[in-house]
């Protein structure tokens, strides 16, 4: 039986993101479709709250995977982590989406999501609407802090801004959004 070298056990001391990058950087696209299980979910969460619909918000997700893949050579490991370098790339990707689609797009009427075993069909499409009432900045914050579950520190490595204009920004966005919610006379009553 052969010792493994030293280099695959400090892979093996890594974490599975850092290990993973590392093989598909190196070639390994098994690694790559690995990566992509691991954060697919976050990303596409992430965009499904920016754009109108589940059909953009597929496309986009995997237009964010291609550019990832296509732009692994250029990552830096030890920068920042995959998944931040990945909300990265969404943002610029929804930016080029709504530059192209200046027509109004239609969204989704069957927009569904579960919380805690609870149906909030309405309360989250009228959150969700209200999103489009906010600056890019600010609802890109507003997903990323509470879709998400990011640091302020973090956001403010996507959004490549200090964490203090992160908390601002985050403040204004909710007093937005809450006097939108207001107007539409939304009451969200949460148990637990």
């Amino acid at each position: 039986m052969m010792k493994p070298s030293h280099t695959n056990r400090l892979m093996e001391m890594l974490p599975e993101e850092i290990r993973l990058v590392y093989q598909a950087k190196s070639g390994d696209t098994t690694a790559f479709v690995k990566l992509y299980d691991l954060c697919v979910e976050r990303v596409y969460r992430y965009i499904y709250f920016l754009v109108p619909n589940t059909r953009a918000a597929e496309v986009l997700t995997f237009q964010v995977f291609f550019k990832a893949w296509g732009q692994l050579d250029h990552y830096r490991m030890f920068g920042s982590s995959f998944i931040v370098r990945l909300y990265s790339i969404a943002q610029d990707q929804i930016i080029v989406y709504y530059r192209t689609h200046k027509k109004a797009v239609d969204p989704d009427d069957d927009f569904t999501m579960a919380v805690r075993g609870g149906d909030f069909k309405k309360e989250f499409q009228v959150i969700r609407n209200g999103l489009h009432f906010l600056t890019a900045e600010q609802q890109q914050i507003l997903v990323l802090k509470f879709i998400v579950g990011m640091s302020n520190r973090l956001i403010g490595r996507v959004i490549t801004r200090p964490t203090g204009d992160v908390g601002i920004l985050l403040l204004q966005g909710l007093q937005a959004l809450t006097g939108y919610l207001k107007e539409t006379e939304l009451r969200i009553e949460m148990k637990g």
